[in-house]
């Protein structure tokens, strides 16, 4: 019940980032925000570890992995994610990232000897059909010129950086680092790699004070980042990357669900299609008969 409690719990605080995002465009460069975002999540971390006085000394060798972490999971994917959607329609973009569920296999297979779970594998594809039928007006008329390639490849690059994002912090959690120290440096790391790119970008780092860029800056950096990356990370290390990753799939649906409570969105019966999809193909991946099954085998 707390798995499905912390799964659940993410999909919401994830699918309802689309709406805060909005704000967050506009005055202030991208890669200036995604610095404050996670700055300011890695500060109330930072204070949260003081208070509770956890423990935060690691090694040389334990910062490498935490900044490693860091880099793909806090910095390079959301910069890169960011400038494609300057280039694409954010459904493809969504589409593309989802694919994140088929790298945590294949990377967690190869990089930490995790086994490849047949049903997680058909789950996926089936949930990623589903979410490419949700979005399929988007991608219909999908014309790739040549800026729009590149946008295609910035966001299939920036999924497989997620999905290496995973798989340190899985990594990290098996050789005992924990969840809140870990994430608390490694967006701090994460901020200091994004404003080095913002400087060699040179984008101005220039702030908005208006309501609607603070309000949504401060429910990114302590909902989206500090709670929901908490929670996706602790379920990463119990259920594996492969299973947990499926969340990548499920939050535009929710995202959509959200736009149309907010933004007066209509489904036409291919998108109810594509979510049933989705719904199948999250219990494949899930099911826990099957997990008892493989557990019988091994």
């Amino acid at each position: 019940m707390e798995n499905a409690g912390l799964y659940l719990l993410t999909s919401f605080i994830w699918g309802s980032t689309w709406l805060a995002i909005k704000y967050q465009l506009g005055v202030v460069a991208p890669e200036v925000s995604i610095v404050y975002r996670f700055a300011l999540a890695a500060a109330i971390l930072g204070a949260y570890v003081m208070l509770r006085r956890l423990p935060m000394r690691f090694s040389l060798r334990e910062h490498g992995f935490i900044a490693l972490q860091g880099a793909f999971l806090f910095s390079i994917n959301y910069v890169l994610v960011y400038l494609s959607e300057q280039t694409l329609a954010s459904g493809l973009v969504a589409v593309i990232f989802s694919t994140i569920i088929l790298m945590n296999v294949l990377l967690g297979a190869l990089l930490l000897g995790d086994p490849i779970r047949p049903q997680v594998l058909v789950g996926g594809v089936v949930g990623l059909a589903g979410l490419t039928l949700v979005f399929w007006p988007e991608l219909a008329g999908l014309r790739l010129s040549g800026i729009g390639s590149l946008g295609l490849g910035l966001s299939l690059v920036g999924a497989v950086s997620a999905s290496v994002g995973n798989i340190v912090s899985a990594r990290n959690q098996r050789h005992g680092l924990p969840v809140v120290q870990t994430n608390a440096l490694g967006m701090a790391y994460g901020a200091l790699f994004t404003l080095g790119f913002a400087l060699l970008r040179d984008a101005p780092l220039q702030f908005d004070p208006s309501p609607g860029y603070v309000i949504s800056l401060f429910y990114l950096a302590i909902f989206g980042s500090v709670i929901a990356f908490g929670g996706y990370l602790t379920l990463l290390g119990r259920i594996g990357p492969d299973r947990s990753g499926y969340i990548a799939i499920v939050f535009p649906v929710v995202a959509l669900t959200l736009s149309t409570l907010f933004e007066g969105l209509h489904w036409s019966l291919l998108s109810i299609l594509g979510v049933l999809l989705v719904v199948v193909g999250n219990g494949l991946a899930l099911s826990r008969r099957r997990q008892r099954a493989e557990a019988a085998a091994q």
